[in-house]
């Protein structure tokens, strides 16, 4: 059973760009627009420490206003009926905004071109994983299944374990 509770919501005076050389978003303020994604209740401490390494320097943890969708409407935002106000926390791009492309990030484009990157099916994608390990340029941003954030979990998870078993 999960303790998870997620739920669509709309982030406005954002925007959602492309980060240059790479498969994933970041948003940044902008006045005029707004962001779709999902709010999600429930995280542990654990979990939210993991995401704060898996987004690293690049971002920063903000909390922001975002309001419940009760309705989803098209891509395009038409037919979403807005719902109650929340609090939440979201990462904020920080790392200037010359690294991200002009327009706006094509969730659909991601999903299909560049989402099997980001997947965890280690049996069937080993050899991808290893070839995309050994090319030096990780379009996950050492985000994917063989990079640094994962490598920096598990070596925490070990420095962990061996703290606590002396």
């Amino acid at each position: 059973m999960s303790l998870l509770h997620i739920r669509p919501a709309i982030l406005h005076s954002y925007c959602r760009h492309q980060v240059r050389h790479r498969d994933y978003p970041a948003i940044i303020a902008s006045a005029k627009d707004s962001v779709r994604g999902t709010y999600v209740q429930g995280l542990t401490d654990g979990d939210v420490y993991r995401l704060d390494i898996f987004e690293g320097e690049e971002y920063q943890r903000r909390e922001v206003r975002a309001r419940i969708l009760d309705i989803e409407g098209d891509e395009d935002g038409n037919g979403n009926v807005e719902g109650e106000e929340v609090k939440a926390d979201t990462y904020i791009w920080v790392a200037g905004e010359d690294q991200l492309e002009e327009g706006e990030w094509d969730f659909a484009e991601f999903r299909r071109t560049k989402l099997e990157n980001w997947v965890d099916r280690r049996d069937e994608y080993d050899e991808v994983d290893e070839a995309v390990k050994g090319q030096g340029d990780d379009p996950t941003g050492g985000r994917g299944l063989n990079g640094k954030i994962t490598e920096t979990l598990d070596n925490k998870q070990e420095d962990v374990f061996f703290k606590n078993a002396v």
